[in-house]
C-alpha cells in the first residue's frame, strides 16, 4: 500500500526540513510575544521559503558596509550556494550543534538571528568556497569584515567540517593551513596557530568530536586526535592522542577524554568518568 503524503505544505515542510520548520514556528511565536521585533523577524525568517535564503539575508545585513553593500553580498552568497548546495547541509548541522550543546540556546532561531559564532562560521564557509574558486580578494574581504564585526578571525583557506559549535566566538584565531573535523566545539579565545615564521603546512589538524575549551592554544602542524579534550588555558605544542584530555602549559595528557563525544558533552572538568553526551530536552 502506498504511503500517505503530507496533507499540506506545513506538514511537507516538517517532514523535509524539520529545522527550518521549527525555526519558522519559533519566529511566529516570537512575533506574537515581541511585536516590536515583528518587522525584523519577518524580514529575516518568515519572508523566506528556505533556511539558506534566511541565513544569507541575515549575514548580508550584518556584513553590510558602504564599501560592499548587503544586496551585493546577498547575491554573492546565493551564487555560491547554487554552486555548493552542501553549504546548506552544513548550516543545518551547525544550527543543530548549537541547539544541542549550548545551554543558553533554547530555539533554532537564536543562532540564526543573534549568535556571532554561527554567523562567523557561516561567513567563513562562503569565503572558503570563494578562496578555492580563485576569488581570493573577496574571500579576504569577508574574512576582514567577519573579524571586525564578530571578533572571529578564520583564514579563508581553513577546511572546517560540519556540526561545529563556535561558542561566544570572541578572540578566536584560526590560521591558514588548519583543518577542523566534524562535530567540534570551539570556545572563546581559542587559537589554532603557527609556531614561528615557517611557511607551508604549519597549523594544527583537529580531529572529529574534539572539545577546545576557552583560551586553549594549539600551535604548529600537530594533530589533536579524535574525541579528545584540550582544557581551558592550555598551550598545546605536541600531538594529542585520541580519546584523551590534555591540560597545562605546556599541555600534557592528564587522563582519558571521559566520554565518547567530548564536543557534545561540553564538560571541561578534569575528573575522569562519563561526562554524559545527552540530547537537550
Amino acid at each position: 500500500m502506498a504511503s500517505q503524503k503530507p496533507a499540506n505544505a506545513t506538514q511537507r515542510l516538517h517532514s523535509v526540513d524539520p529545522i527550518w520548520a521549527a525555526t519558522r514556528a519559533e519566529a511566529e511565536a516570537a512575533i506574537m510575544a515581541e511585536p516590536a521585533l515583528g518587522g525584523f523577524i519577518f524580514a529575516t525568517i518568515l519572508s523566506h521559503e528556505r533556511l539558506e535564503a534566511s541565513v544569507c539575508h541575515r549575514l548580508a545585513q550584518r556584513l553590510n558596509h558602504s564599501d560592499v553593500d548587503a544586496g551585493l553580498i546577498g547575491r554573492l552568497f546565493q551564487d555560491v550556494l547554487a554552486a555548493h548546495p552542501e553549504i546548506g547541509e552544513a548550516m543545518r548541522a551547525d544550527l543543530a550543534a548549537v541547539f544541542d550543546r549550548d545551554p543558553a540556546c533554547h530555539r533554532y532561531m537564536e543562532p540564526l538571528l543573534y549568535f556571532k559564532g554561527f554567523h562567523a562560521l557561516t561567513t567563513h564557509r562562503f569565503a572558503h568556497e570563494l578562496w578555492h574558486a580563485g576569488r581570493r580578494d573577496f574571500a579576504y574581504y569577508l574574512q576582514s569584515q567577519s573579524s571586525r564585526i564578530f571578533a572571529v578571525d578564520i583564514h579563508p583557506a581553513v577546511k572546517i567540517g560540519k556540526g561545529i559549535l563556535i561558542d561566544h566566538g570572541t578572540g578566536i584565531v584560526i590560521g591558514e593551513t588548519a583543518v577542523i573535523g566534524d562535530n567540534v566545539s570551539i570556545l572563546q579565545e581559542v587559537t589554532l596557530g603557527g609556531n614561528g615564521k615557517e611557511s607551508g603546512d604549519r597549523h594544527p589538524k583537529i580531529g572529529d568530536n574534539v572539545l577546545l575549551a576557552a583560551g586553549a592554544k594549539v600551535l604548529g602542524n600537530i594533530s589533536v586526535g579524535n574525541c579528545s579534550r584540550v582544557a581551558a588555558g592550555s598551550v598545546v605544542l605536541k600531538e594529542v592522542p585520541a580519546n584523551t584530555t590534555v591540560a597545562g602549559v605546556p599541555a600534557k595528557v592528564v587522563g582519558p577524554a571521559g566520554c565518547p563525544e567530548p564536543a557534545r558533552s561540553m564538560d571541561q572538568g578534569l575528573a575522569p568518568g562519563d561526562c554524559g553526551c545527552q540530547d537537550k530536552t
